[in-house]
């Protein structure tokens, strides 16, 4: 079998009495690039905040590499990177400032910081705002330069939450070969995404999450099970009613 890089039992975490995250369990192959699915609300973001040590978890364990999240986080968070969908970032900095910050926040040499702080803004496309302060780029800007502050440091294991959101295909074609570099070398990636065909199209693994709890997960073909694609299979394990269109029949009915 293959070494597990990240392993999630039994996690729960409830807001206001209810369950947010009811039971998640994951296993999450080393050197894999594992999608993590599910409707808006099932669960997705608090389950990676649990599993990065950035919300504690009502019940449950994580492992990443061997080692516990809680109830001492920290040695975890050495070894991972974090792309979170609302990334809250320095935006008084410049982008070489920001990456120089958190390189020296990581202890990192100086010079190790800003050579790699220039490579990753180069293939990113960000060289040219470089003078620009963060709190003006725009949304998909924004997403690679926090891309490029959870890589700095060469983390084993990255979690991304919707890192292909607003992005450009250009920027996106970048992000991949920069994903696919990180595996290369050894690491693992657990992804977030609302978007089937980018999932199937990346992936070798993943799960579905509805309603807090794991509902498939295993090789792409596994969760499939009977369904000719990724969409299908996720609208029949998330119990999504059929939708239809035919009472529409006002839309573009406007005259001039």
């Amino acid at each position: 079998m293959a070494e597990i890089a990240v392993q999630a039992s039994g996690l729960v975490k409830q807001f206001d009495g209810r369950y947010a995250v009811a039971g998640v369990d994951l296993q999450v192959p080393r050197g894999s690039l594992f999608g993590l699915v599910g409707p808006n609300g099932a669960g997705k973001t608090t389950s990676i905040r649990m599993m990065t040590g950035l919300l504690r978890p009502d019940g449950g364990q994580v492992l990443i590499g061997g080692l516990a999240v809680w109830p001492d986080p920290l040695a975890v968070k050495r070894r991972i990177g974090i792309l979170l969908e609302d990334d809250e970032l320095f935006g008084r900095l410049t982008a070489p400032e920001l990456l120089e910050f958190t390189g020296l926040l990581r202890g990192m040499p100086v010079e190790t910081v800003r050579q790699r702080s220039r490579e990753l803004l180069d293939v990113l496309g960000l060289t040219d705002d470089a003078a620009t302060l963060v709190v003006d780029f725009s949304h998909g800007m924004h997403k690679k330069i926090a891309l490029a502050a959870a890589l700095l440091h060469g983390p084993s294991v990255l979690f991304l939450d919707e890192p292909f959101e607003a992005v450009d295909p250009v920027s996106a074609r970048a992000i991949r070969s920069l994903l696919d570099q990180h595996r290369r070398a050894g690491g693992t990636i657990l992804m977030s995404s609302h978007v089937m065909d980018l999932v199937e199209a990346m992936c070798d693994e993943a799960a579905v999450i509805a309603q807090g709890r794991v509902v498939a997960s295993g090789t792409l073909d596994q969760v499939r099970g009977g369904d000719a694609n990724l969409e299908d299979a996720f609208v029949r394990l998330v119990g999504a009613r059929p939708s239809t269109t035919e009472d529409f029949e006002w839309l573009g009915s406007s005259s001039d």
